[in-house]
Protein backbone atom coordinates (compact mmCIF):
# COMPACT_ATOMS: atom_id res chain seq x y z
CA UNK A 1 0.00 0.00 0.00
CA UNK A 2 2.70 2.71 0.93
CA UNK A 3 4.36 1.57 -2.59
CA UNK A 4 1.15 2.56 -4.18
CA UNK A 5 0.99 5.87 -2.69
CA UNK A 6 4.77 7.05 -3.41
CA UNK A 7 3.97 6.17 -6.90
CA UNK A 8 0.75 8.10 -6.80
CA UNK A 9 2.30 11.37 -5.19
CA UNK A 10 5.45 10.52 -7.59
CA UNK A 11 4.35 10.09 -10.66
CA UNK A 12 0.97 12.50 -10.73
CA UNK A 13 3.19 15.61 -10.42
CA UNK A 14 5.56 14.65 -12.86
CA UNK A 15 2.50 13.95 -15.07
CA UNK A 16 1.03 17.24 -14.30
CA UNK A 17 4.23 18.92 -14.88
CA UNK A 18 5.23 17.30 -18.16
CA UNK A 19 0.87 18.49 -19.53
CA UNK A 20 1.85 21.68 -17.95
CA UNK A 21 4.97 22.37 -19.66
CA UNK A 22 3.02 20.93 -23.38
CA UNK A 23 0.36 22.98 -22.91
CA UNK A 24 2.14 26.29 -21.96
CA UNK A 25 4.25 25.14 -25.33
CA UNK A 26 0.88 25.16 -27.59
CA UNK A 27 -0.65 28.21 -25.85
CA UNK A 28 1.89 30.08 -23.89
CA UNK A 29 2.76 30.02 -20.43
CA UNK A 30 -0.03 32.87 -19.37
CA UNK A 31 -2.92 31.61 -20.83
CA UNK A 32 -2.41 28.03 -19.48
CA UNK A 33 -1.65 29.97 -16.04
CA UNK A 34 -4.89 31.46 -16.10
CA UNK A 35 -6.41 28.19 -16.86
CA UNK A 36 -5.26 26.57 -13.88
CA UNK A 37 -6.06 29.88 -12.15
CA UNK A 38 -10.05 29.76 -13.45
CA UNK A 39 -10.35 26.34 -12.97
CA UNK A 40 -9.44 26.80 -9.19
CA UNK A 41 -12.32 29.27 -8.93
CA UNK A 42 -14.76 27.89 -10.60
CA UNK A 43 -14.46 24.53 -9.09
CA UNK A 44 -14.74 26.52 -5.81
CA UNK A 45 -17.95 27.91 -6.25
CA UNK A 46 -19.14 24.73 -7.60
CA UNK A 47 -17.90 22.68 -4.58
CA UNK A 48 -20.04 25.33 -2.29
CA UNK A 49 -22.80 25.00 -4.42
CA UNK A 50 -22.57 21.17 -4.48
CA UNK A 51 -21.53 21.21 -0.76
CA UNK A 52 -24.64 23.44 0.24
CA UNK A 53 -27.37 20.83 -2.00
CA UNK A 54 -25.68 17.76 -0.23
CA UNK A 55 -25.71 19.02 2.86
CA UNK A 56 -29.49 19.99 2.29
CA UNK A 57 -30.39 16.45 0.85
CA UNK A 58 -28.62 14.73 3.75
CA UNK A 59 -31.05 16.65 6.47
CA UNK A 60 -34.02 16.06 4.37
CA UNK A 61 -33.27 12.18 4.70
CA UNK A 62 -32.55 12.18 7.92
CA UNK A 63 -35.76 13.95 8.52
CA UNK A 64 -37.58 11.44 6.51
CA UNK A 65 -35.98 8.99 8.78
CA UNK A 66 -33.92 7.50 6.40
CA UNK A 67 -30.21 7.00 6.35
CA UNK A 68 -28.53 9.44 3.99
CA UNK A 69 -26.11 6.65 2.55
CA UNK A 70 -25.58 8.49 -1.11
CA UNK A 71 -25.15 11.80 0.18
CA UNK A 72 -22.38 10.89 2.44
CA UNK A 73 -20.78 9.65 -0.03
CA UNK A 74 -21.52 12.53 -2.51
CA UNK A 75 -20.43 14.87 0.29
CA UNK A 76 -16.99 12.39 -0.02
CA UNK A 77 -16.68 12.94 -3.37
CA UNK A 78 -16.82 16.65 -2.89
CA UNK A 79 -14.80 16.56 -0.66
CA UNK A 80 -11.62 14.45 -2.67
CA UNK A 81 -12.71 16.62 -5.91
CA UNK A 82 -12.59 19.86 -4.42
CA UNK A 83 -8.87 18.48 -3.01
CA UNK A 84 -8.00 17.51 -6.48
CA UNK A 85 -9.04 21.05 -8.35
CA UNK A 86 -7.18 22.65 -5.59
CA UNK A 87 -3.81 20.67 -6.65
CA UNK A 88 -2.61 22.80 -9.50
CA UNK A 89 -2.56 20.94 -13.00
CA UNK A 90 -4.80 19.95 -15.89
CA UNK A 91 -5.58 16.57 -14.96
CA UNK A 92 -6.20 16.59 -11.48
CA UNK A 93 -8.57 19.40 -12.47
CA UNK A 94 -10.45 16.88 -15.07
CA UNK A 95 -10.42 14.74 -12.56
CA UNK A 96 -11.65 17.04 -9.83
CA UNK A 97 -14.66 18.38 -11.74
CA UNK A 98 -15.48 15.07 -12.62
CA UNK A 99 -16.37 14.52 -8.86
CA UNK A 100 -17.92 17.38 -8.16
CA UNK A 101 -20.43 17.50 -11.49
CA UNK A 102 -23.37 15.29 -10.62
CA UNK A 103 -24.01 13.59 -13.02
CA UNK A 104 -20.45 12.23 -13.67
CA UNK A 105 -20.51 11.68 -10.45
CA UNK A 106 -22.96 9.38 -10.50
CA UNK A 107 -21.22 6.92 -12.72
CA UNK A 108 -18.16 7.24 -10.64
CA UNK A 109 -20.18 6.33 -7.49
CA UNK A 110 -21.61 3.47 -9.20
CA UNK A 111 -18.28 2.36 -10.69
CA UNK A 112 -16.65 2.48 -7.21
CA UNK A 113 -19.87 0.72 -5.46
CA UNK A 114 -18.88 -2.00 -7.97
CA UNK A 115 -15.46 -2.40 -6.26
CA UNK A 116 -16.67 -2.17 -2.99
CA UNK A 117 -18.95 -5.20 -3.20
CA UNK A 118 -16.56 -7.27 -4.97
CA UNK A 119 -13.93 -6.66 -2.20
CA UNK A 120 -17.29 -7.47 0.50
CA UNK A 121 -17.47 -10.63 -1.75
CA UNK A 122 -14.08 -11.69 -1.75
CA UNK A 123 -13.27 -10.90 1.90
CA UNK A 124 -10.40 -8.25 1.67
CA UNK A 125 -13.48 -5.87 2.95
CA UNK A 126 -15.23 -6.43 6.20
CA UNK A 127 -17.63 -4.32 7.35
CA UNK A 128 -18.26 -4.86 11.15
CA UNK A 129 -20.91 -3.37 13.63
CA UNK A 130 -20.31 -2.34 17.31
Amino acid sequence: MLLKFLLLFTLVPIIEVFILIQVSGQIGAVPTIVIVAMTGFIGVFLAKAQGFYTIYRFKSALERGGFPTQEIFDGACILVGSAFLLTPGLLTDILGFSLLLPQIRFYIKKYIQKIIEKMIIKGDLRIRRQ
